[in-house]
C-alpha cells in the first residue's frame, strides 16, 4: 500500500489558486511563456526563441532563486534532479525517484511536495513529468505509473506498467499525445523483453504495447535465432520520444539488446533493439524502423533523442529526423518514411566497417568483445548518451554534448546461452566536450573540448539569443556562442549539471533554469 506525503507550505494560496491546466496548444508551439514537456514541444529541439538573455548581455545574467531538495528524515542524500521541470502557469513540475515536487517559478518557493512509498526497484533517476489537463503523471523506479492533481500534489491514481520481481525498473517521463499517456520502462540486470505503451489519462487502463524485441511469429522475428532469444532480448524504452502532429507519428529510440555484451546467443540483428522507430499513437502500430546498430555487443542503446527538423537537403524542403546516437554515429532521416540522409561518423571510432544501402552502420566481428579484450572506440557509454542535445533554426547546427573516449571490452560469459552483462568494459581514455553538427551534411561545424581528461555528457539548450547552454566537468554551469562555440560565461554549482536546461518567460524576464546535484538553480538578467 502507498502513502502519499503531502507538505504545502503556508503563505502559498495564491500560487495554488492560480495553478490552472495545460493548454494543448502549448505542446504544438516553441516554448515561450510555458515549458510544457520534458523537450518543451513534441519536436525534441529544445531551442527556446525567447532572446532577452542573449550573448551581447549574458555576462550580466545573475542567479534568481535556488532550490534545494529536502527529503525527510532518514531518506539520505545522492538523489540529482534528472527530470527537466514542466513549467505551467508559474509553476515548475519535476520529479527524482519516488519524490514529486512544485515549485513557484519565480522565487523557487516549493509549493508541494508528494513521496511513493517504494517497493524496490534500481533508483537510477527520473525524467520527470508528462501533464494532461491539470494531472501530471510520472513514473516510479518500481514500475508504477502515477497520476497527481496539479494544483496540490494528492495522488488520483496508480498503476502497475511492469514487475519489479522481474528487475524492471522505470526512469522516462511519461508524454502526452491527446488522450494517450505514453510510458517505457528500463532493466538492465536481468534478461527481460522491452516494450512501450499507452495508458488512458482518466484511469491508467492500457491502451495499448508495443513489443521492443518481437514475440513468435511477430514482424523482426526472423531476426533472432530463436524464441528463447527474443524472449530475454532487451531494447528497453529508457526515454521519451518526439512526435509529428501533421503525420501522426511517434519517434522514439530503443534500448540495447541482452545478453548486454555477449552477443553469441543472439546471432542476427537483434530487431527492435538499437533502433528508431516511428509508431502510430493511436494503435501503437510501427510505421517504419530504421536500426543504429544492427547486433550491438557494446552497450550502446540508441535512445537518445530522435530530434525532428523541418529542413533543407538539395534545395528541397525536407521533414527530417536526426540523432546523434551513442555509438558515435550522427543520422539524419526523412521521418515519413525512415530513409537515411545522414550516416556520418561524429566523433571517434573505429567499431564500424562502414554503413550498408540502407545506412545502417556494418559492425566489425573483431572489435566484438573478446575474452583477452579488445580496443573499442567509443567506449560503453558511448559518444553522447541520455542527456538531451539541441537544434536550433536559427544557426541549423545540431549541438550535443560528447565524450571521444575508448575502452578494452572484455567477453566475461563465453557460454552458447550467456546471461546478463556477458562482459565489461574497461575505460581508458575520454574527453568531454560540446559538438556542433551540420544537419544537412553530417559535418562537424565546431567542436569545443572541456580541458583535462575525463568528465561526462550534459543536457544542452540553445537559444534565439544566439547563446548555447550546457554543463562541463568542473561543475560549471556555461553558455556559448551558438554560432562559434566560443564560451562567453559561466557560473559554478554546487554538483554536476544533471538535466537538460530550459527557458520560460514570466512577467517579462526570460528565466534559464538548470539541475545540478540534489538542487534546482534558476538565472535571469540582473535588474
Amino acid at each position: 500500500m502507498n502513502i502519499a506525503r503531502l507538505i504545502l507550505t503556508l503563505p502559498l494560496a495564491a500560487a495554488l489558486l492560480s495553478a490552472q491546466g495545460l493548454d494543448p496548444a502549448k505542446l504544438l508551439q516553441p516554448p515561450t511563456d510555458t515549458w510544457p514537456t520534458y523537450n518543451g514541444d513534441y519536436t525534441g529541439r529544445r531551442f527556446s526563441p525567447l532572446t532577452q538573455i542573449n550573448k551581447d548581455n549574458v555576462k550580466q545574467m545573475t542567479l534568481a532563486w535556488v532550490w534545494r531538495m529536502n527529503l525527510g528524515p532518514g531518506a539520505g542524500g545522492g538523489t540529482s534532479v534528472k527530470a527537466t521541470p514542466l513549467e505551467v502557469n508559474g509553476i515548475l513540475y519535476f520529479a527524482v525517484p519516488d519524490h514529486a515536487f512544485a515549485v513557484d517559478a519565480r522565487t523557487g518557493r516549493e509549493l508541494w511536495h508528494y513521496k511513493w512509498e517504494t517497493h524496490g526497484g534500481i533508483h537510477i533517476g527520473d525524467r520527470g513529468f508528462g501533464m494532461y489537463r491539470d494531472w501530471l503523471y510520472f513514473e516510479t523506479p518500481d514500475n508504477y505509473l502515477i497520476c497527481l492533481n496539479a494544483k496540490d500534489g494528492t495522488e488520483r491514481w496508480h498503476v502497475e506498467i511492469a514487475d519489479v520481481k522481474q528487475e524492471y525498473f522505470s526512469t522516462p517521463a511519461p508524454v502526452v499525445i491527446r488522450n494517450h499517456i505514453i510510458v517505457g520502462t528500463g532493466g538492465d540486470s536481468l534478461d527481460v523483453p522491452g516494450f512501450l505503451e499507452s495508458r488512458d489519462p482518466e484511469t491508467g487502463a492500457l491502451q495499448w504495447r508495443w513489443n521492443t524485441t518481437p514475440r513468435k511469429g511477430e514482424p523482426g522475428a526472423e531476426t533472432w535465432p530463436n524464441e528463447d532469444a527474443m524472449s530475454h532480448g532487451g531494447g528497453m524504452t529508457w526515454m521519451p520520444g518526439t512526435y509529428d502532429p501533421d503525420l501522426n507519428l511517434y519517434y522514439l529510440g530503443t534500448g540495447n539488446p541482452n545478453p548486454v555484451m555477449a552477443g553469441q546467443g543472439r546471432e542476427g540483428a537483434d530487431l527492435w533493439t538499437c533502433s528508431i522507430v516511428a509508431l502510430n499513437p493511436d494503435t501503437g502500430k510501427m510505421a517504419w524502423y530504421f536500426q543504429s546498430s544492427p547486433h550491438d555487443t557494446h552497450d550502446w542503446d540508441a535512445v537518445q533523442t530522435p530530434v525532428l527538423i523541418d529542413g533543407t537537403i538539395d534545395g528541397k524542403p525536407r521533414k527530417l529526423l536526426a540523432q546523434a546516437s551513442r555509438n558515435g554515429y550522427f543520422f539524419v532521416l526523412d521521418r515519413t518514411n525512415g530513409k537515411a540522409i545522414v550516416s556520418k561518423p561524429y566523433g571517434p571510432i573505429n567499431w564500424s566497417k562502414g554503413v550498408d544501402a540502407k545506412g545502417q552502420p556494418i559492425g566489425d566481428p573483431a572489435k566484438y568483445p573478446h575474452t583477452d579484450g579488445t580496443l573499442v572506440m567509443p567506449a560503453s557509454g558511448g559518444t553522447t548518451n541520455w542527456p538531451p542535445p539541441s537544434f536550433s533554426p536559427q544557426t541549423g547546427l545540431f549541438y550535443v554534448s560528447t565524450s571521444d573516449s575508448y575502452s578494452m571490452f572484455f567477453l566475461t560469459d563465453t557460454d552458447k546461452k550467456p546471461e546478463g552483462y556477458g562482459g565489461r568494459d574497461a575505460g581508458v581514455f575520454s574527453r568531454a566536450g560540446l559538438t556542433a553538427i551540420d544537419y544537412q551534411n553530417g559535418n562537424i561545424r565546431w567542436k569545443h573540448n572541456f580541458p583535462g581528461v575525463g568528465g561526462g555528457v550534459y543536457g544542452v539548450l540553445s537559444t534565439a539569443g544566439g547563446l548555447v547552454f550546457t554543463g562541463d566537468p568542473m561543475d560549471n554551469f556555461i553558455a556559448l556562442d551558438a554560432k562559434t562555440g566560443d564560451p562567453i560565461w559561466h557560473s559554478h554549482l554546487t554538483g554536476s549539471v544533471a538535466n537538460g536546461p530550459e527557458s520560460f518567460e514570466l512577467d517579462g524576464e526570460q528565466y534559464i533554469v538548470v539541475g545540478a546535484g540534489d538542487s534546482l538553480y534558476a538565472f535571469k538578467m540582473a535588474k
